[in-house]
């Protein structure tokens, strides 16, 4: 049997002594062990054991069952916060007054909350005898002024401020076949001048026969919608700017081999222009297009080629034109849907088989006759003899009309500034004209819309 032993110490303390060195009971724990004799913790011999060896743990904090219950509590408080917002009750207009609903309800759910009672429509036959007297639609909705669908009145929901129309419901037609027949526009011109453009676009009209599927009678419906007429208007440039006066010079036919000099010419006296240009002039002097378009001058198409376009078929009218505007594009990267067409000849027809290719089309009011060949003097006089505020000027530049061009222009120019007049481009002049401007903000783009057509014309004879 082991020999045991405590390990503290049997022997009683020292008695006090006043000025003795103290201990505490502590310091005489560390003592000389024998050897091979076993010694007793505090922890053995009185029958103690440790939390671990008991299968025990501490205490819990007796807090920790308040803190979830206070989590538990926040998060119930939160759902109900939720739910509270996402039923809350909405300031809302029925029918012109102040009413509650819950939002995100539906439309007809207000119907049931408010005790709505609309009478139904009636249904109709083609011919409008009555079919059925409820058999219509059977309310009339609308939210915010748009006209809800009796199918979506569940699922439309309504918003705070919402405003509700309901009413009895409409009359509704049989279902029907439909045969129709579309109205073409008709092409109307207006008022006078050297400036043509579209004023208002054609929009087909449709009239409709129906055959209903209930009554089997066939009912002639008539006009169920009007044409609108494409409207061509003609006019003159009367510029709005007080103790100013202002001409347009345009240049037809070319580019040429003396078109250079001429935009030189201008650059030097401070003048702008208008060119219009034929296509394959263009492409023949591809370089002069593009020093009038690097200058910052005004294009113009005049055409692809010298051909009248009133004289054509309308596939060859469109061609000529279409062809005219890319070999300006081509040549110097700028589009432009400004036409003159060769000798101004542009009728009502061509007009009715080409406007979506033209943003506007224009001739002139005062002729130089410089094409004639008269010399440089008599291009001069006969321009400043003619010449008023708002004008629009004729002047070729070709191979043989273009050498009297550069020798009279410096001339002119000096005499249109005596006169008090700034030569300005086309567009330049019709922005000195209010009501002008206006109606054609850009005469050098088409503003055609998605739901126009191109106008009827009377078939002529070839």
């Amino acid at each position: 049997m082991p020999h045991y032993t405590t390990s503290y110490s049997t022997k009683k303390r020292p008695a006090y002594r006043p000025g003795a060195a103290q201990h505490l009971p502590s310091a005489n724990r560390r003592r000389v062990r024998k050897p091979g004799v076993q010694y007793l913790h505090h922890s053995q011999g009185f029958g103690r054991k440790t939390r671990r060896q008991m299968g025990t743990r501490r205490p819990r904090n007796s807090r920790r069952p308040y803190a979830f219950i206070a989590v538990g509590c926040a998060f119930l408080f939160f759902v109900a916060s939720v739910i509270w917002y996402m039923n809350r009750s909405v300031d809302i207009t029925l029918n012109g007054a102040d009413a509650k609903a819950r939002i995100n309800s539906s439309i007809e759910q207000l119907i049931a909350d408010q005790g709505l009672e609309p009478t139904p429509g009636k249904l109709l036959a083609v011919d409008d005898a009555v079919l059925d007297k409820r058999g219509g639609e059977r309310v009339s909705v609308k939210l915010n002024g748009r006209q809800v669908d009796n199918d979506k009145l569940v699922e439309t929901r309504l918003q705070e401020h919402d405003e509700v129309e309901i009413g009895d419901g409409r009359d509704e037609y049989e279902p029907h076949e439909v045969q129709a027949t579309t109205i073409e526009p008709k092409l109307v011109t207006t008022g006078s001048g050297a400036i043509e453009y579209v004023k208002t676009w054609g929009v087909p009209g449709r009239s409709e026969v129906w055959t209903g599927k209930t009554s089997g009678k066939t009912f002639d419906r008539g006009v169920v919608k009007d044409a609108v007429d494409c409207v061509v208007a003609r006019a003159s440039v009367n510029p709005d700017v007080k103790g100013k006066k202002y001409v347009a010079l345009t240049f037809d036919e070319g580019p040429s081999e003396y078109t250079e000099q001429i935009v030189s010419i201008l650059q030097q006296k401070g003048a702008s222009a208008t060119f219009f240009l034929a296509g394959d002039a263009v492409e023949e002097h591809a370089d002069a297009a593009k020093t009038i378009a690097a200058a910052g001058f005004e294009l113009g198409s005049n055409s692809y080629e010298d051909k009248s376009l009133t004289d054509q078929s309308a596939s060859a009218a469109r061609k000529q034109i279409s062809a005219g505007f890319d070999a300006i594009e081509q040549a110097t990267g700028k589009r432009t849907a400004l036409l003159r067409a060769p000798f101004a000849a542009f009728s009502e027809r061509t007009w009715a088989e080409t406007m979506d290719l033209v943003g506007a089309a224009v001739s002139w009011n005062v002729d130089s006759g410089d094409w004639m060949l008269p010399g440089a003097d008599a291009v001069v006089s006969s321009v400043l003899g003619s010449v008023s505020n708002g004008s629009i000027v004729l002047l070729t530049d070709n191979a043989s009309s273009g050498r009297q061009a550069v020798e009279a222009l410096p001339a002119l120019l000096d005499g249109l500034r005596r006169e008090g007049y700034e030569v300005v481009s086309l567009s330049e002049l019709i922005a000195t004209d209010d009501d002008l401007a206006k109606a054609l903000p850009t005469p050098g783009k088409v503003s055609m819309p998605k739901d126009a057509v191109l106008p009827r014309v009377a078939k002529t004879e070839e």
